[in-house]
């Protein structure tokens, strides 16, 4: 199938811009100089950003019936800014480089989810085999961007961003759009739906969990740079944990049965706990480096799971702004606070202690887990 061909490609090429964006831009700006604290409160303001862009840009899919043309007109715009953000140095420019790239890139992701899961229901093929391949794209740009970097400078991060950038964009022009249902749109729907007990305590629970993971992809690589990792030994932990990732996207399917999702999000939030608890004992690169193979049984199934039970119980023509929402909490809402305490507590205390830190939330989130389960 030519449309399943060009999604799975499609994912591939994105992903691998999201990792540039992820992984990577901490440590460019670790590189230029700005200290911890600082990079904390830049990504944080953009997070800050992404609350507000990310359900703009839901709401105007969701209003006009398309995710395809929002897609492509954030992912256009996000290609210019961010090759520019990955060639300049001075610092008032950067800032407000980043800033933009947040309200136009961040909200391609959950626009590219909801694609996903959408076209992957109408293909009759998993949602895991379809995002797989992101994960892929995520592992070995990775593995390649750190390569690359060490031998030819961190501002060939740009050339990287754009290559990708162009791919994302050429391939998307080759997909079906997906559309929401023909009931009319009505803000008194959403409303009666965020008024729901168990709306409120299933959202609760994604923001709890999430601190601790979005504090991780803002302070990996800074945390390893400290202990004195190259630019390729910071890529080949992404790499590790997007190999991680692989596989359990390619056995999501046969693990999470309909109505297990909070289970399952139960036991990434305790994995996760001790992932961190071992990175704090443990402040060694090559330590590190080996406890991201748990990546696949905390992000995956946590992510998925969560995913799979927003579109379950949220109403079809409401599901591009039901992962926006689920967006805003996960790398909106988690992503400024874990920021800015991150940043603050790295400053401060440094990185085993934040780490500690992380440990201790998640352990909050597992067991906030298994009391919401038991209600």
């Amino acid at each position: 199938m030519l449309s399943l061909r060009a999604l799975k490609t499609y994912n591939y090429a994105y992903f691998s811009l999201l990792s540039l964006f992820i992984s990577f831009l901490p440590v460019y700006l670790s590189a230029r100089g700005v200290s911890a604290a600082k990079i904390g409160a830049i990504i944080g303001i953009g997070s800050m950003i992404g609350i507000v862009s990310q359900p703009f840009w839901g709401f105007m899919s969701d209003k006009y019936r398309t995710v395809k043309k929002m897609l492509l007109l954030t992912l256009a715009i996000s290609v210019l800014i961010g090759t520019i953000t990955f060639s300049v140095s001075n610092g008032i420019v950067l800032l407000l480089l980043v800033a933009l790239l947040y309200f136009f890139f961040l909200p391609s992701d959950p626009l590219t989810e909801s694609m996903n899961y959408r076209l992957s229901e109408q293909m009759g093929v998993s949602f895991g085999s379809v995002r797989m391949f992101g994960a892929i794209g995520y592992a070995t740009t990775s593995l390649i961007a750190g390569a690359v970097s060490t031998y030819l400078g961190i501002t060939s991060f740009a050339w990287l961003f754009l290559g990708f950038g162009l791919a994302a964009l050429l391939i998307a022009l080759r997909l079906p759009d997906v559309t929401a249902q023909s009931k009319s749109f009505a803000l008194q729907d959403l409303l009666r739906f965020l008024r729901n007990r168990e709306t409120v305590l299933f959202f609760v629970l994604m923001m709890i969990t999430a601190l601790p993971h979005r504090m991780n992809d803002s302070f990996l690589g800074v945390y390893l740079h400290s202990l004195g990792a190259s630019t390729g030994l910071i890529g080949l932990a992404w790499f590790v944990a997007a190999i991680s990732e692989i596989t359990f996207f390619a056995l999501s399917a046969r693990l999470l049965a309909k109505g297990s999702e909070r289970m399952w999000i139960a036991g990434a939030a305790l994995f996760y706990t001790l992932r961190f608890l071992l990175c704090s004992l443990f402040p060694t690169p090559y330590a590190i480096i080996m406890l991201q193979l748990t990546q696949g049984v905390t992000f995956v199934i946590f992510y998925t799971a969560s995913l799979q039970y927003l579109n379950r119980t949220v109403p079809p023509e409401w599901q591009a702004t039901g992962t926006t929402l689920l967006a805003i909490l996960f790398f909106g809402v988690s992503g400024m606070i874990g920021s800015w305490l991150g940043g603050w507590i790295f400053g401060w205390l440094g990185g085993p202690a934040l780490y500690l830190v992380m440990a201790g939330l998640s352990l909050i989130g597992f067991l906030y887990a298994i009391t919401y389960r038991a209600k």
